[in-house]
């Protein structure tokens, strides 16, 4: 038999909390009128239609009526809870919500009220009591319904989306009737107690305007009980306190609400009132205040997560989220596909027997029909030949001279011999060519499949990093708020230089003013990149970290005195937001062909280094391709690629002359020794890295321009000895100078390519 466990009821505290609030409520809103109408009539009609027990709900209801001590008043109230509690429970049983005839259900509650609530009626109106309870009755009837939006959106919606205005309102119109009850039973000092409480989490948790209206909306039931407006200037002059303090933390603004509130109650005439009730009061409302602000930093920080009154709504952003996941995921699959055709194009060539075949197909051919074959095979004459072959092979060719006298005293056919080794060893050749020539296609297709395989893994990974919700942008939401910008959108997102804030405006937004705020409140020097339309009047603006070093740039150029084109190219690239890349190349001699090397291998550079390849990569597959030209034609190449972040600049050198670092007073040589890019199989650039400062200037020239001053000792010196200001002007006086040293002609293409860094304003 199966042992049958009964499971005990678990009981939730969240459950346990809504239910005595519940009964709390109903007991203040009883009190809210002056006769004790049964206000609390519409929490509990709200409570049952939001799916509240009917049973508790009744309960509560009827304690909150017993004070009343009537028994006509508690026989109305026992009526009307044991008509709605039964129309509620078939519903409830049936799984089934009331809909339109809800109102019939609340006109059919009102008629004990009308008929048994004891009631002497108000002066102020010349009706009979018994029509004054009927127009009660309907007001009861119209604040059932508003309390029903309001106690959904706080049961439902409340912390989970952002609430309508309509929806603020009604919960407003709940808690003032509440406030109302609450002054008539515990005081003034318990409502103020509490209301202050409430502003300080108000103030903690927004940190902006919109605590006012909400200490206005506090101050309401005061107003009420004072016949007056006071309350009003007094709890906002409370939450302005709060607000301007709030930056300097939590006990600040506790300290200047409570510092405000013993101001404010010099106006109320609490001090003109007993010390004990003086104490009582100051303390009952100020230690709780001082209490919440020591509260742990990560219970404000859960709470401050759940507001939605500024943030922009989870489910894009975790649609997004998603979609990044995948598109990284499906990118690193194919890094990974790429990963294995290098794997596939790196195999080692398998060693050849071509030198045991060339032996084989000389014996097959000459000596099997040799009458002096035994003779020779006697004196092992085949060693000797194998022998005659490996020469061959390291040679090329074989003549008299590389046959060993064995051989050559031995052999009858000495001379077809030779004639058929020499041409097996031309077949040897041109499959050595052709072998060499796929060796290195291979090769070539490795190498770039180890680079996009190493670009799709880099834009794998930063798709794959999820955007967050930062609580920065809710400071620079207040930021520009406060600056007189309202947006209805802030997107906070990556870190470093990446760092992004988009941000949706009106479109007449100054964009120097916007990146001087959001930098001041993100402490994030930022810079406008791009401006996106969305309506007519609403743009999307773009803002990013501002790099630290801004660069200008100048060139001037000659070509060789009787030629149309220089042989000399330049190339300025943005390679992104924070770097960019300078190369002056040299294509050997003068022309057309030699700019056509110099653009074929600046365009290549380009091209690789915009799809961000590895830099090895990129030089080596560039001087494969080439090398791979059937002209033999070269190129020498100045290359550089600078980090407006730090002012570090990766130099390349291939061939070329010197370079030169102006850095103030002082002059760095820059200098590489390896050969022009394309001249052999493999390329080993001068690579060197230099760090660039404020005003400092780099330049690049062709061998038209080095030439020119004769020594390097000659061009050191001239250089040294400028003080430029001007990029364009400075490349200006070099080209004239060298020109002047040729005599006004020019004996080569000249080019002088500078740049210089400047800070950013």
């Amino acid at each position: 038999m199966k042992k049958i466990t009964l499971k005990r009821p678990t009981v939730k505290p969240a459950a346990v909390f809504t239910y005595l609030a519940y009964a709390a409520c109903c007991l203040f809103l009883n009190f809210a009128l002056p006769q004790k109408e049964p206000v609390a009539f519409a929490l509990f009609y709200a409570a049952l239609a939001c799916g509240l027990d009917p049973l508790l709900c009744g309960g509560g209801f009827l304690l909150s009526s017993a004070p009343m001590l009537s028994l006509y008043a508690f026989l109305s109230c026992l009526l009307q809870t044991a008509f709605l509690v039964l129309i509620f429970g078939v519903y409830k049983r049936f799984r089934r919500r009331p809909k339109a005839e809800s109102v019939v259900y609340l006109i059919c509650a009102q008629l004990p009220f009308v008929f048994l609530f004891p009631h002497a009626g108000y002066g102020l109106f010349p009706f009979a009591p018994v029509y004054q309870k009927m127009i009660i009755g309907a007001f009861l009837l119209l604040l059932s319904l508003l309390t029903e939006g309001a106690l959904d959106a706080l049961l439902h919606r409340a912390f989970r989306c952002k609430l309508s205005a309509g929806q603020l309102a009604q919960i407003c119109l709940f808690g003032f009737f509440t406030g109302l009850g609450m002054t008539a039973v515990l005081g003034t000092a318990a409502y103020y107690a509490l209301s202050l409480c409430a502003l300080f989490l108000c103030v903690i948790l927004l940190k902006n305007a919109a605590c006012v209206p909400f200490a206005l909306a506090l101050s309401l039931p005061l107003c009420v009980q004072a016949h007056g407006a006071e309350p009003v200037a007094e709890f906002a002059a409370l939450a302005c306190a709060g607000v301007l303090l709030v930056p300097y933390g939590k006990p600040a603004a506790a300290l200047a609400l409570s510092v405000a509130f013993c101001g404010v109650q010099f106006f109320e005439g609490l001090y003109a009132q007993s010390a004990l009730v003086i104490s009582l009061t100051l303390c009952g409302c100020i230690l709780p205040v001082l209490a919440l602000s020591f509260l742990p930093e990560r219970a404000y920080k859960k709470l401050r997560a759940s507001l939605l009154f500024y943030r922009e709504r989870a489910l894009p952003r975790i649609a997004i989220n998603r979609n990044r996941r995948a598109v990284g995921e499906q990118l690193y699959e194919v890094s990974s596909l790429f990963r294995e055709i290098e794997n596939a194009f790196s195999f080692r060539d398998r060693p050849d027997g071509f030198g045991e075949q060339m032996t084989e197909k000389l014996r097959a051919s000459l000596c099997s029909a040799c009458p002096n074959r035994r003779k020779c095979e006697s004196k092992r004459i085949g060693e000797s030949i194998e022998k005659l072959v490996a020469v061959g092979k390291a040679k090329g060719r074989v003549n008299l001279i590389d046959m060993p006298a064995d051989v050559a005293t031995t052999c009858v056919n000495s001379a077809g011999m030779l004639f058929a080794l020499n041409k097996q060893l031309a077949e040897y050749r041109r499959f050595l060519a052709d072998a060499e020539a796929a060796k290195e296609g291979r090769k070539l297709l490795a190498e770039q499949a180890r680079g996009v395989s190493e670009v799709l893994r880099d834009i794998a990974l930063q798709q794959s990093e999820e955007f967050v919700f930062s609580d920065e942008e809710q400071t620079l939401a207040s930021a520009l708020a406060e600056n007189g910008i309202l947006s209805s959108e802030i997107f906070l997102y990556g870190e470093g230089r990446d760092f992004t804030v988009s941000v949706t405006l009106q479109t007449d937004v100054n964009g120097k003013r916007l990146c001087k705020i959001a930098g001041k409140a993100l402490n994030v020097p930022l810079t406008l990149s791009e401006k996106i339309p969305l309506t007519n009047d609403r743009s999307c603006f773009i803002l990013k970290r501002k790099a630290a070093f801004d660069a200008a740039f100048g060139i001037a150029a000659k070509v060789k005195s009787g030629e149309n084109a220089s042989g000399d190219t330049h190339s300025i690239v943005k390679i992104d937001e924070r770097r960019f890349l300078v190369a002056l190349s040299d294509g050997m001699g003068s022309g057309e062909n030699a700019r056509d090397v110099s653009d074929k291998t600046l365009n290549l550079l380009e091209s690789f280094y915009k799809a961000k390849m590895p830099s090895e990569t990129v030089l080596s597959t560039v001087n494969r391709l080439i090398a791979f030209s059937a002209e033999e034609t070269f190129s020498c190449l100045d290359l550089a690629a600078v980090n407006l972040d730090t002012g570090a600049a990766d130099i390349v050198k291939i061939g070329s002359p010197m370079g030169f670092l102006l850095s103030g007073d002082e002059l760095r040589v820059l200098e590489g020794e390896s050969l022009p890019i394309g001249m052999l199989e493999a390329v080993h650039p001068a690579t060197l890295r230099v760090n660039m400062k404020e005003n400092d200037f780099l330049l690049f020239m062709s061998d038209g321009v080095t030439t020119a001053f004769g020594s390097s000792a000659e061009l050191c010196a001239y250089l040294s000895a400028l003080r430029p200001h001007n990029p364009q002007s400075l490349a200006e006086e070099i080209l004239s100078s060298a020109v002047n040293r040729y005599g006004g002609s020019c004996e080569d293409d000249m080019t002088v390519l500078a740049v210089k860094l400047t800070k950013t304003a």
